[in-house]
């Protein structure tokens, strides 16, 4: 009963014979052969080519990702911490702002007195200040209407830094403008100074020698002259305080003239000569140079 069967095996073991299949090989699928084949074709053909492009290409995206982020110009990106900050060259800073020129242009050309060509003599008057400040400020107060006519309103300016009593100066002006010899005579005109903020037709201004190329640019004159340049008569503290030599120190009447000489060239009147030896000098004639031959004279309407 407990026989084996011809294959050997016990017979209490009977039962259905099963055959058993060997294991079939797994192939890949066809895109994966063809690409692994199309792969390794390329590879033996370009070599070091092959893995050169992808890297070069990989490169070329890293920089359009780049440029992107961070255009030309732009402010570079924050330097991560413990990372040194790029460094740049210095920025040079733009030099300091200086008191300009007037901004109003002259409707005529600017008018003025050359600068003798030699050397004037030695002046023992009052000192005075070579270079202010370049800034000008418009004395404070006013005064009544003077004369009859048109009405012109001024203002009087004094340079910055130059230690004159600017009030004292203003007065001067007015006393001189308000008189009946001058450009208000007979009619002609009425004149009053205004103060800081008012509308005014011209203005006086008193203006160390070194700061006479601001205030007339192009006129030429020399730091010795005064001038008028647009609405503004200018008046050289130098000859302010000084006179010239040919006044023989008569500082008043000096003083008198070129306020009456600068506020005419405001007015339109240009220069006039000499009419004759011994006669009164116009005071639009350049009495700063010379008399030539004529008597001094401060007034238009002597």
């Amino acid at each position: 009963m407990g026989g084996r069967l011809t294959d050997g095996r016990p017979a209490s073991r009977r039962g259905p014979l099963v055959a058993h299949a060997e294991p079939r090989p797994v192939r890949p699928a066809r895109g994966s052969v063809r690409s692994g084949r199309r792969l390794t074709r390329f590879v033996r053909r370009h070599g070091w080519r092959a893995y050169a492009i992808p890297v070069l290409a990989l490169a070329t995206i890293a920089v359009l990702v780049d440029l992107a982020l961070n255009p030309p110009g732009s402010a570079p990106a924050t330097p991560a911490a413990g990372q040194a900050p790029a460094t740049t060259a210095p920025v040079t800073a733009p030099p300091a702002a200086q008191p300009v020129a007037p901004s109003v242009e002259p409707a005529v050309p600017a008018e003025g007195d050359a600068g003798p060509t030699g050397i004037p003599a030695p002046l023992t008057a009052e000192q005075y200040v070579e270079q202010g400040a370049g800034s000008l400020t418009v004395v404070d107060g006013g005064s009544e209407v003077y004369g009859t006519g048109p009405l012109q309103r001024f203002v009087v300016e004094v340079e910055d830094g130059i230690g004159v009593d600017g009030a004292a100066f203003a007065q001067d002006v007015t006393t001189t403008l308000a008189d009946p010899r001058s450009w208000g005579n007979d009619g002609r005109r009425s004149l009053q100074r205004v103060g800081p903020g008012a509308d005014f037709d011209f203005r006086v201004s008193l203006v160390s020698p070194g700061s006479m190329e601001r205030y007339c640019p192009g006129v030429g004159t020399g730091g010795y002259t005064s001038c008028r340049y647009g609405d503004r008569a200018v008046i050289n503290l130098a000859r302010w305080a000084t006179a010239v030599p040919h006044y023989g120190g008569d500082l008043a009447t000096y003083r008198q003239y070129v306020v009456n000489h600068e506020v005419g060239h405001v007015f339109g009147n240009g220069h006039e000569k000499c009419p004759g030896p011994g006669q009164l000098a116009p005071v639009m004639q350049q009495q700063t140079l010379t008399l030539d031959a004529c008597v001094k004279n401060a007034w238009p309407f002597p």
